[in-house]
């Protein structure tokens, strides 16, 4: 039997992916980080600082099925690179505003390209995979690994040149990328592929359309918990964690770091167990961990709470492997990408709201035990839906690629 080698144009793809999902993750850590200075810089309370991220956010996922669509229809590398020239150049722009208003003004735009990345990039690594869990757990790594980098990067500067210098310096970097990947493109080693390299069996219309159902609420609860954790978890530990920190962001930014490299790590292994057991029974186990996580996180502080919470972001984005695969299962490979864009609607587009939801029942609560409940219900409301899913065996035989 010969063995394929795996071309050069597969391993950059995963390689430009994993880049790619770890940039389009970084602006909205870092500008979480960088609240805590604009706070006190702009004369604003913590939810109106949020708050000018929240059309950003939103437009991360709400655009993501119209950039879904164009990487179907036109060209899934050119709208990478767009995505590389797009982001680096709205961090940029952020870096040098000079009123909250245009600070929101260009995170939107970097939201706006950031939403390239996810309906684009997944379906173009999915196409180029031969083990998607695998591919997807190692992309899943650099999904925690932007984070992480970003809030150790961002408290960094902020205490060396202060906020804007945490914009400008990823921003200069990401564009570089993207003038390198474009580079590549125009070398041939970076191709466009329209088929999948380990095609599956079709799903029945029935089960694609039970699942489809199923789908709309776990992306909702998944998107809703990751979105409101990210800007609770600074701000959660510059105040229980203040025997631990002296003055300034960057001892928070080292903690939210180890809790975003903690979870990306393990994405390895949520990758593995996708390929291994049934989708359904990985994905249902994530919810069932995140409730009683989530309920713990209201109470702890401490040590005890970045153990905490680097188990529940760890668990909340272990699930993405296992989902990933579910819509890549249940949608046509033709309409991937725009597929994917809908599922970035849930997950960063309404779920964005999650910003607005944290800032909200912090403003009125000063504090995070009411969000960390909610949170919590929502997991629950995830683990009823997911149940609902169609159970499938492990044994999906790949077909032959024609």
């Amino acid at each position: 039997m010969t063995r394929h080698k795996t071309p050069p144009s597969s391993q950059l793809s995963l390689g430009f992916s994993c880049l790619g999902h770890a940039y389009s993750h970084m602006f909205a850590p870092i500008f979480y980080v960088a609240a805590l200075t604009l706070e006190k810089d702009l004369g604003l309370t913590h939810g109106q600082v949020v708050g000018l991220i929240v059309v950003g956010n939103v437009l991360f996922g709400v655009a993501a099925p119209l950039a879904g669509w164009l990487g179907d229809r036109w060209s899934s590398t050119g709208m990478v690179g767009l995505f590389f020239i797009g982001t680096g150049g709205g961090m940029v722009m952020t870096a040098v505003a000079v009123s909250p208003f245009q600070i929101g003004l260009w995170l939107a735009v970097t939201g706006l390209f950031a939403s390239i990345y996810h309906p684009v990039g997944i379906a173009w690594l999915v196409r180029n995979a031969r083990a998607r869990g695998k591919a997807l757990g190692i992309n899943g790594v650099f999904g925690g690994i932007g984070p992480a980098a970003a809030a150790l990067i961002a408290g960094g500067l902020i205490e060396v040149s202060g906020w804007r210098a945490a914009f400008l310096v990823p921003g200069l970097l990401i564009v570089g990328t993207g003038v390198v990947f474009y580079w590549m493109m125009a070398r041939g080693l970076v191709v466009e592929t329209k088929h999948d390299a380990l095609p599956l069996p079709p799903a029945s219309r029935k089960d694609a359309v039970r699942a489809v159902s199923v789908l709309v609420v776990t992306l909702l609860c998944t998107g809703l918990i990751y979105q409101a954790t990210q800007p609770a978890l600074p701000k959660v530990f510059s105040e229980r964690l203040a025997d631990f920190l002296s003055d300034g962001v960057f001892g928070v930014s080292v903690f939210v770091a180890t809790v975003y490299f903690t979870a990306g790590g393990l994405q390895i292994l949520a990758g593995h167990l996708a390929d291994r057991y049934p989708l359904k029974y990985v994905y249902l186990s994530c919810f069932i961990l995140q409730v009683p996580l989530l309920m713990l996180a209201s109470a702890v502080s401490g040590a005890a709470l970045v153990v905490v919470a680097m188990v529940m972001v760890s668990v909340n984005v272990g699930s993405l492997p296992a989902e990933n695969s579910l819509v890549a299962r249940y949608a046509p490979s033709n309409w991937r990408g725009l597929a994917f864009g809908l599922k970035f609607i849930l997950a960063f587009g309404i779920s964005g709201l999650g910003v607005k939801l944290e800032g909200v029942l912090y403003d009125q609560t000063g504090g995070f035990a009411w969000l960390f409940m909610v949170l919590g219900a929502i997991a629950a409301v995830g683990v009823a839906a997911t149940l609902l899913l169609p159970s499938e065996s492990r044994a999906r035989a790949p077909v032959a690629a024609e």
